[in-house]
């Protein structure tokens, strides 16, 4: 059972707590993982769902079968597992928790258990709550519930009294940098980079790396950044253009899995749950959708510490090191204060994207902001 729970780095306590649960059988019916941004939560919970659903002693590959239930779960593409995240511009809205409920009373389609991991369940407003509490204190004898926040504190008492919860630790920066470099063989530079670029999400560096179009997408960014200093309105708005543009190239990817799954499952699957699917697969790439725009205030919002950095006169804390000249150049033209008023106008900006503002013209703005704060 160590493979499956190898992933899940930099969490000794979580990954020996979660072996005891499955290997002594005492899988409790709901959980609550709680740690900060980056402490691997979401992995976690896809590595438990892994050794509770393989008929077999759980595995990376089951027995090198593509299509066997760790492989499944990995590619997120298992029919028994689902994985929600908020959709609506202030957390979750009733309509997805109804959901939830309505079908963990269904009997699971592949594997004995159903596993429902809900994501930023700090989000869950008291409406969405309140359609939730009574399944979640007593679902069906094969659902699983695994529930992430970021703190107990910020979850509501009445969905926290239902779970056992498990405390994820804050992983310092430089030994997850050595995580991402260890599991993903990269070098030292590039896995800072990623973890910059994905928010301090170790899982999301490691899928940052594997993707040539978010390094694609991320070099763009960056050089939108760097010719601000020089750039007229028209130059803004088309920087914006084209970093919409390339956000939607790593979304291809997403799509293609989605087809191929559409056909695999189409001959063995009843109309209303193809339809079902369907609906699942529109959210996930919403969410894919959201998430490469947040990559993209992330790479600027590390742009900017990098600025300041060089300002303060420790210009060896610069992280984006492949565009060190141009954050250098951006420095001699502005002060610490500037850089961190920028970087207000930044997570303003991270903060309209959860709203669903228009990307085009968050974007926008964002840039628009930034260049007259900076340079003046």
């Amino acid at each position: 059972m160590a493979d499956v729970f190898e992933c899940v780095v930099g969490q000794p306590k979580v990954r020996e707590f979660l072996r005891a649960c499955v290997s002594q059988d005492r899988v409790s019916h709901a959980y609550l993982f709680t740690g900060p941004a980056g402490s691997n939560k979401t992995l976690a919970a896809f590595a438990f769902a892994r050794a509770i659903l393989c008929p077999h002693d759980p595995c990376a590959s089951c027995d090198g079968c593509t299509n066997g239930p760790c492989n499944q779960i990995a590619r997120r593409t298992h029919p028994d597992v689902h994985y929600l995240a908020p959709e609506g511009a202030q957390g979750y809205v009733v309509d997805q928790i109804r959901e939830v409920v309505a079908d963990s009373s269904l009997a699971p389609i592949q594997g004995k258990r159903k596993v429902y991991i809900i994501d930023r369940v700090d989000l869950l407003g008291t409406s969405a709550a309140n359609a939730f509490l009574k399944t979640l204190e007593e679902p069906p004898a094969d659902v699983v519930l695994i529930l992430l926040g970021r703190t107990r504190e910020s979850v509501l008492p009445t969905i926290v009294s239902r779970c056992q919860v498990v405390p994820f630790r804050h992983i310092p920066p430089s030994e997850a940098a050595g995580i991402v470099v260890q599991n993903t063989g990269c070098t030292l530079p590039e896995a800072r980079i990623a973890i910059e670029a994905s928010g301090g999400s170790l899982s999301k560096a490691a899928e940052f790396l594997r993707s040539s179009e978010r390094g694609q997408f991320r070099a763009k960014v960056l050089r939108s950044l760097a010719s601000l200093v020089r750039a007229d309105d028209l130059d803004v708005l088309e920087y914006a253009s084209e970093i919409v543009l390339a956000s939607k190239a790593p979304l291809d990817a997403v799509r293609r899995e989605q087809e191929r799954v559409m056909e695999e499952r189409a001959e063995f699957l009843q109309k209303s749950a193809l339809r079902t699917l369907e609906t699942r697969h529109k959210r996930a790439l919403s969410n894919a959708s959201l998430e490469l725009l947040h990559q993209m205030t992330s790479v600027v919002r590390s742009w900017l510490r990098d600025v300041a950095a060089v300002c303060a006169g420790t210009p060896e804390l610069i992280a984006n090191v492949d565009a060190a000249d141009a954050i250098r150049d951006s420095a001699s033209y502005t002060t610490l204060a500037r850089v961190w008023r920028a970087y207000e106008c930044a997570e303003a900006a991270d903060a309209a994207i959860s709203y669903n503002v228009s990307p085009q013209t968050t974007i926008e703005a964002m840039l628009f902001e930034i260049r007259e704060v900076l340079y003046a």
